[in-house]
């Protein structure tokens, strides 16, 4: 077997990683819908730190997300935390809100 050094290995790692700095926008609330299919619903802004997801804004709908994204500005984007999300309770077995 091949063996590589650590500091090669190290190397060829962080090419393979996400740029710190790169920007996301998802869904609040509901991740895992299409965003494509739902441009109405707000959206998180996250900025990843080259550890972690971290909070970078607020955006109205999808297309002010694209405008945060691609450094735009514009109406609908809001910095700081996003308003709080409570989920609908699915099922028979949960109570009503």
């Amino acid at each position: 077997m091949d063996d590589e050094s650590l500091s090669q290995w190290a190397e060829r790692r962080d090419r393979r990683l996400r740029p710190v700095g790169q920007l996301k926008a998802v869904i609040v609330g509901h991740e895992n819908r299409p965003s494509h299919l739902h441009p109405d619903l707000p959206r998180l802004l996250l900025r990843w730190d080259g550890y972690q997801w971290t909070p970078e804004g607020y955006a109205e709908n999808y297309a002010s997300a694209q405008r945060f994204l691609h450094g735009i500005s514009g109406d609908g984007v809001v910095q700081g935390a996003p308003p709080p999300v409570r989920k609908k309770s699915v099922g028979r077995h949960r109570k009503p809100a």
